[in-house]
């Protein structure tokens, strides 16, 4: 085990992103101000609150949906994200034989619970503001990592001007690949034997949507409290 819970996981992973901040970004005027954390649901918000509080940057919510694969649904044959980004794992496509029906039926529904979730988040609130600041894009791991590419691009329509992809634990091949994609990536650990995130957990309980609503409220308050 690498990390006791989500909370410890993001609490090192803020230390570290701090140092990054100090490091990377110290040239940039007003850098405080032009941090944001979006976090993936569920399991990303735990995690994401940690680093928003150790960045003392603002926090929110980037809903992301796996697209299960027909009758292997915890294979990712692709992602949805905000914004009507879709990526496709053409190879699990292929080697399942997936027809474009039931591409469109998996999408379908997923997009459902992609709407249901960001109402249930956020309510009436808006998004938070993208353009020009820079994003650090967190979740508690990384396995596959297609949900994550999902995110990357629908985040590149809104004109950021950096996206950091940062995760306490992925396959090393997958940070690789996003280090690429975004403008840079940071994976605390990269085990070389990786089957699941959750085994890097002590305790890998699902987090609730309540939760979720629970922590974004807090990160606000907590926020609008500094600035008073």
């Amino acid at each position: 085990m690498l990390f006791q819970d989500r909370v410890e996981a993001g609490q090192r992973l803020g230390a570290r992103l701090r140092e990054f901040v100090q490091q990377e970004l110290a040239a940039q005027k007003s850098q405080q101000e032009a941090l944001l954390v979006l976090a993936l649901p569920r399991g990303g918000v735990p995690v994401g609150f940690e680093v928003a509080r150790m960045l003392h940057a603002p926090l929110d919510v980037f809903v992301v949906r796996k697209l299960g694969a027909p009758g292997h649904e915890e294979l990712a044959m692709g992602a949805i994200a905000s914004g009507g980004v879709c990526v496709m794992n053409e190879e699990v496509v292929e080697a399942l034989r997936i027809t474009p029906a039931q591409m469109e039926e998996t999408t379908a529904r997923e997009l459902q619970e992609l709407e249901r979730r960001e109402r249930a988040y956020r309510g009436e609130r808006a998004p938070l503001e993208v353009s020009g600041r820079t994003i650090f894009l967190v979740d508690d791991g990384l396995a596959t990592g297609y949900t994550m590419r999902a995110a990357v691009a629908a985040l590149r329509q809104e004109h950021p001007k950096r996206i950091v992809v940062a995760v306490p634990v992925a396959a090393r091949s997958t940070c690789e690949e996003l280090d690429k994609e975004a403008d840079a990536a940071l994976c605390l650990y990269t085990p070389f034997e990786f089957v699941a995130v959750g085994q890097w957990y002590r305790n890998f309980a699902q987090t609730s949507d309540d939760e979720v609503r629970a922590l974004l409220h807090r990160a606000a308050g907590e926020r609008q409290s500094i600035s008073n």
